[in-house]
């Protein structure tokens, strides 16, 4: 149990970082060589933060359980691969979450000439105004790490991504804030999609999800037929196509909504909160492949078909110049029987 009054908390260690830390570090082998992160410890909560990578979470951890996924490329910095097609697949690392967008999410495409890569470019976006601190106020003891992220072209979009990662010691939950502006003089499309991965060993099959769903849609034929168990988790499965589901999701009157995932056999809960004012959608990637095996929780202000698709329907989401977007996310975790009762019977009397 993390103490939690300040005197108290210095009497029992000689540093702070004993308890809780922010550290800049960089890896130095194969494909990671030169990727720049932050190594963040509050408590029982472990996470890294890739300044390389639009401080996207590589890894995040609770007790020495992981709870990301990694997807086969493994760890990597920067290289042509990154925003190269489909060559997208060989690069596009997981993680705990990383951020498609801003021009495109979904599949690759050319519209009117212009290329747009697997996912977008923001994902690969090095960080820059970087900032890490921790520091005591009003008693609590804070560990943030900030900086921005630009996506731009000559004669083209000018968009800034401004983001900040913020946990509290002996709070259970980290905050994602991100406020995006069009610094550009005409209005632009914003698409935008935090995919969020649960991994093994949290993911298995006493993995459950709470989704306030009120419709479910499978995005293509792999998915029909398998919206029954869009909540649930079966064993890995050799060679299986993944499932999207894009579901009408449900929010309260402020606009708030949230998605809990819990494994009864760790008796250990995430839940994760957001408003839906900038991020109507949200779909659901689920593979049970061998291999490949995530669930992949995707609020979003775009459904997944991609740029090319609102093109042809139109409605795409433009931000007009100079106005700006402002999205929260909290991540808490749920530890132990109680408090998992607690937060799913607090959500099915919500929606």
């Amino acid at each position: 149990m993390p103490i939690s009054n300040k005197s108290d908390l210095m009497k029992h260690l000689g540093s702070i970082q004993q308890a809780a830390y922010v550290r800049p570090i960089e890896y130095t082998e194969g494909r990671s060589k030169n990727l720049k992160a932050f190594d963040v410890k509050n408590d029982k909560i472990s996470f890294r933060v890739l300044a390389d990578k639009c401080l996207d979470m590589s890894e995040f951890s609770y007790a020495g359980v992981n709870m990301g996924f990694l997807s086969k490329p493994g760890l990597q910095g920067l290289g042509h691969y990154d925003t190269n097609g489909l060559e997208a697949q060989r690069s596009i690392m997981g993680g705990f979450f990383f951020t498609p967008g801003l021009e495109n999410i979904g599949a690759p495409c050319n519209v009117n000439g212009v290329d747009y890569p697997m996912h977008g470019r923001i994902r690969s976006t090095p960080a820059e105004h970087l900032c890490s601190d921790s520091y005591w106020e009003n008693g609590e003891y804070h560990l943030k790490i900030s900086g921005e992220m630009r996506e731009a072209a000559l004669f083209g979009e000018n968009l800034v991504l401004r983001r900040s990662i913020e946990t509290v010691y002996g709070q259970k939950s980290f905050t994602l804030t991100d406020e995006f502006e069009n610094q550009a003089f005409r209005d632009e499309v914003l698409m935008l999609l935090y995919h969020i991965n649960i991994g093994w060993p949290f993911l298995d099959e006493n993995t459950k999800l709470y989704i306030p769903t009120a419709k479910i849609t499978p995005r293509n034929s792999w998915a029909e037929g398998h919206e029954d168990k869009y909540n649930v988790m079966e064993a890995p499965k050799d060679n299986e196509p993944e499932y999207v589901f894009i579901h009408e999701i449900k929010s309260d009157s402020n606009n708030d909504t949230e998605v809990i995932a819990v494994n009864s056999e760790l008796k250990l809960g995430l839940k994760i909160s957001w408003n839906t004012k900038y991020l109507p959608h949200f779909m659901e990637w689920k593979s049970i492949a061998s291999g490949d095996y995530v669930i992949g929780i995707e609020p979003a202000n775009s459904l997944v078909h991609g740029r090319e698709w609102y093109e042809k329907n139109g409605n795409a989401h433009k931000i007009a110049p100079f106005e700006k977007e402002k999205n929260i996310l909290t991540f808490t975790i749920l530890d132990g029987e109680n408090e998992i009762k607690n937060a799913v019977s607090a959500f099915e009397n919500k929606f």
